[in-house]
């Protein structure tokens, strides 16, 4: 009576299995070789998400994005990432082109203040003469 209870419950620890163990179980997990259930029956695994853990930690799944890393993405996907990101672009461009157009309308009606303001008040707002140039700037010029 005593070895029929022993045999059915072993409890184990992660320590008890190898690294080893542990990588070959998950690359037969990923590679469809086995399931997590018939892995969990074939080496009297108490837990399914002992194996859970370990194709977390050992895997080629990203379990945050729920992607495949070494998963090839099949031409339909790719398409369709390149549409979204076309239609994504071309949202901006055409935000980007009315920001542009309200900024040239700004500035000609800057520009309309400014010649309003110098009639009205009859003074120069403008600079119409060029920039004058530093005294550094000449001491430069004339010692080429």
């Amino acid at each position: 009576m005593e070895k029929i209870q022993e045999l059915r419950y072993i409890k184990r620890t992660q320590k008890d299995y190898t690294m080893l163990f542990k990588l070959q179980i998950v690359q037969d997990i990923e590679q469809g070789r086995t399931s997590i259930s018939q892995v969990k029956k074939d080496y009297a695994i108490q837990s399914r998400s002992t194996i859970v853990q370990w194709l977390r930690k050992f895997g080629n799944f990203d379990w945050e994005n729920q992607t495949p890393f070494a998963m090839p993405k099949s031409p339909e996907q790719k398409i369709m990432e390149l549409e979204a990101k076309v239609k994504l672009l071309e949202k901006q461009k055409s935000f980007l082109e009315q920001q542009a157009y309200v900024a040239d309308k700004k500035a000609i009606i800057f520009d309309m203040m400014i010649d309003i303001a110098e009639k009205e008040y009859q003074i120069d707002i403008r600079k119409n003469s060029p920039p004058e140039q530093s005294p550094n700037l000449k001491k430069n010029i004339n010692k080429q």
